[in-house]
């Protein structure tokens, strides 16, 4: 599998955005120990955090159209 470099530029800018809006919106809207509190496991809110970034920013550079 070749990597496109325009693929990365738009996921990596995807993720930047994403993650910054994750951060603040868990850290500072949220509170992660509020989050943790509520599911009962520091583990599966951290897993699904990860997951919250990781898949959507793999969804961009699959579906990005190469020119």
């Amino acid at each position: 599998m070749k990597l496109k470099k325009r693929k990365i530029n738009y996921a990596t800018i995807f993720f930047i955005c994403w993650f910054a809006f994750l951060v603040f919106l868990i850290d500072g809207v949220l509170k992660f120990q509020t989050l943790v509190d509520y599911f009962g496991s520091y583990a599966l809110v951290e897993v699904a955090l990860l997951l919250l970034v990781i898949l959507p920013t793999w969804a961009v550079y699959k579906f990005t159209k190469e020119k």
